[in-house]
């Protein structure tokens, strides 16, 4: 039975999706490569090495990339997308354990999620640094399944990127496509989750319909 649900951060649950355009735009600006949004859009992905890679910044320029970024994305205060709190506390009320899984680096999610006040709400997190492999590996998943002692059957994956969705499936675990301002959640629906929706509140109300015939 559906009873763990782990989420992706950025663009699923926080509302991330400008100060992250903005904090690349500057940081690559340092670094000598003009950034504009119809090229960003062009070369996003989660795995941002991918992004360094497309736009030909040498290896040994990466770490300074990531500090550059996280000092201007540092700069704002994310808030939650509006309805995700509330959708959190419906579903660890409705008996859900949850989760995040994001490529996010650990720092900087940990001080959003505590400055939010969910710490509480999440019986694991992991970050970037936890794995080896970037999404759309599925070791991401794999690793919060393992520590949270929870079979596939019972869980699932929901994100904003067709990334996402395929780390789900190669994980065997029910997708939920989450729409948001991020460049390629535009093409979530070519991803073919199991279930797509425009925010999480609309999964929440699904997952507790879902639960609900299950104990009938």
């Amino acid at each position: 039975m559906l009873n763990t649900v782990l989420f992706d951060w950025d663009g699923t649950l926080i509302d991330t999706a400008q100060a992250a355009y903005d904090a690349f735009r500057k940081s690559f600006g340092d670094l000598g490569i003009a950034i504009d949004r119809d090229l960003y859009h062009r070369v996003f992905t989660p795995n941002w090495y991918n992004m360094y890679r497309a736009l030909d910044l040498p290896e040994d320029r990466w770490p300074e990339a990531e500090e550059l970024w996280l000092r201007y994305y540092g700069e704002t205060i994310p808030q939650l997308l509006p309805g995700a709190r509330q959708a959190l506390d419906q579903l660890i009320r409705g008996g859900f354990s949850l989760g995040i899984v994001t490529s996010g680096n650990q720092i900087r999610v940990m001080r959003e999620i505590n400055g939010l006040d969910l710490a509480s709400l999440f019986q694991i997190v992991i970050c970037c640094e936890d794995v080896v492999n970037k999404k759309p590996h599925p070791e991401g998943i794999e690793i919060a399944m393992g520590r949270m002692k929870k079979r596939r059957e019972e869980c699932c994956y929901a994100g904003d990127c067709p990334e996402d969705v395929e780390m789900g499936k190669r994980a065997g675990i029910l997708t939920v496509g989450i729409r948001s301002g991020y460049p390629n959640s535009r093409k979530i629906t070519e991803a073919k989750p199991d279930l797509c929706y425009d925010s999480v509140i609309q999964l929440t109300q699904e997952l507790l319909i879902i639960r609900r015939g299950h104990s009938a």
